[in-house]
């Protein structure tokens, strides 16, 4: 395919307009006039410059985001039906122009547009499942027992004010959801930091945004680097950090969120151990492990990184994923034959080749995938599958975030239920036995926010997400996703 030549008119469009920030429901400028790239991973070239923000722009942002959301804004006069009627339709306008967002996304961050057209239709559904949830924050009554008085005394929900959204580049749109959703159902207001790989559709779902009828200042977007989010994250008018991305990044800010005491919720980073037992539905379950370690090209917290495999049928498995492996077509994401498309940037490649050569280095051996990609344009990179390695490789450990796969056997359970604990990190795990009491029982021992029983990557907006130990604090959707997004708040009036 030739540059653009497949693209829709509103795409061309988009991309041939200025990218400013967004504040205060105006596009504009960064004050020092400063821009940075955005790459096409697939090409190597440069799509568009975007406004890179200060900490000007985000103390500007800040003010905006301050003022819509004190009493006598319009925002604060949306009633909860106001804000569930408004959310409903910003989701119906998102599939209304989900081509356009699929695209950008594939361009963005290089993604199959298969995988981004489900990718925006997550972010849709999000938007209309939380519009529920804005008439249905409730409070309760509780009773007190003060002799010789009598009491009437309640709980309350109320937003917290200003949040801070800091998204990572693997699910652009989607994870800006994650943010931009729970935030705005509990009445709060908004400032959104794309990653700096991808900011194209945080900037394109702003324009929506403001289309749909939501007031000024309400969501504001500010793209830039990390300078730009640790000014987000220092600043003492913002009262909520919601963070996804890596582990390093999350401990800094919840050291800078001392400030002022502000709520930190984070979602960091994994290293899943997916486990077969023997007695597992063997061809699910090599179709699982291909899924669970190559999903969204290997950028995927939750993916299963870590393959324990029993040992009596250790040998079928790896030719099974491998095979699967070697099966993906590895190409640009407007090639109606690409599986996978390429590493989002040229750090990320490097990174995750290294990992993989180190551990050759290391005496590791590759089933599938190479030490040495070739590659003539883009950050394409094979899916990998690597046995012979040992719980200490630093392929082991840590969190590459790229198509691999490393696999051990095993031969008890109790043994590999402690090597798949064996991590800093309990984002998710998974487990596949034809036995339920053994899928169950191990399923319980595995310390992580989300355990997957015979399956992987099955998952809902209904449902909430979080990490164990040093993959996160607090939970993203579901019902529970609100609570994050809310102070309590208990009044006592004393009947007389």
């Amino acid at each position: 395919m030739s540059e653009n030549s497949s693209l829709l008119p509103a795409v061309s469009s988009f991309l041939a307009s200025t990218k400013q920030l967004l504040i205060d429901g105006e596009w504009v400028d960064a004050k020092d006039g400063a821009t940075f790239d955005t790459v096409n991973p697939a090409t190597e070239q440069v799509l568009v410059q975007v406004a890179q923000a200060s900490a000007v722009d985000v103390d500007r942002a800040v003010v905006a985001a301050r003022n819509a959301f004190e009493a006598g804004s319009p925002w604060s006069k949306f009633s909860p039906r106001d804000r569930s009627h408004l959310l409903w339709r910003i989701g119906d306008l998102i599939d209304e122009q989900a081509e356009e967002f699929a695209q950008l996304e594939s361009l963005d961050n290089g993604k199959s547009l298969a995988s981004a057209r489900g990718d925006v239709g997550v972010a849709a559904e999000l938007f209309r499942y939380f519009a529920g949830w804005a008439t249905k924050m409730e409070g309760t009554t509780i009773p007190m027992s003060v002799p010789g008085r009598e009491f009437h005394a309640y709980t309350r929900r109320e937003p917290l004010g200003v949040v801070a959204g800091i998204v990572p580049w693997n699910f652009p749109l989607t994870m800006a959801a994650f943010k931009i959703v729970p935030a705005i159902t509990a009445g709060n207001t908004v400032i959104l930091k794309p990653a700096e790989q991808t900011p194209l559709t945080a900037l394109r779902l702003g324009q929506l945004l403001l289309d749909a009828g939501l007031p000024a200042g309400v969501v504001n977007v500010v793209t830039g680097f990390g300078e730009t989010g640790a000014a987000l994250v220092e600043h003492h008018g913002v009262d909520k950090v919601a963070f996804t991305g890596s582990t390093e990044v999350g401990k800094k800010i919840a050291a800078a969120a001392a400030g002022n005491l502000k709520k930190v919720s984070l979602e960091l980073g994994g290293k899943a151990p997916n486990i077969i037992f023997a007695d597992a539905d063997l061809d699910a379950a090599i179709a699982g492990a291909a899924l669970a370690g190559f999903f969204n090209e290997g950028q995927c917290c939750v993916n299963g990184s870590r393959l324990y495999v029993q040992r009596e049928v250790f040998d079928q498995v790896i030719e099974g994923v491998a095979k699967a492996a070697k099966a993906i077509q590895v190409g640009d994401a407007f090639d109606p034959a690409t599986t996978m498309g390429p590493l989002v940037s040229q750090e990320q490649h490097e990174k995750v080749m290294g990992y993989v050569r180190g551990a050759v280095a290391d005496g590791a051996t590759l089933a599938a995938g190479s030490a040495d990609p070739a590659a003539d344009n883009g950050y394409f990179f094979a899916p990998t599958l690597i046995t012979g390695v040992t719980e200490q490789m630093a392929i082991q450990t840590d969190e590459i975030f790229g198509p691999v796969i490393t696999a051990i056997p095993f031969d008890t359970e109790d043994e590999v239920v402690a090597a798949a604990n064996n991590t800093v990190y309990g984002l998710a795990a998974g487990v596949w036995s034809k036995d339920l009491g053994t899928a169950h029982r191990v399923g319980s021992k595995l310390r992580a926010g989300t355990v997957w029983l015979n399956t992987w990557h099955a998952d809902d907006v209904t449902l909430p997400r979080g990490g164990f130990k040093q993959s996160g604090w607090g939970r993203e959707l579901g019902s529970f996703g609100l609570d994050d997004y809310t102070e309590l708040k208990t009044v006592i009036a004393e009947l007389r």
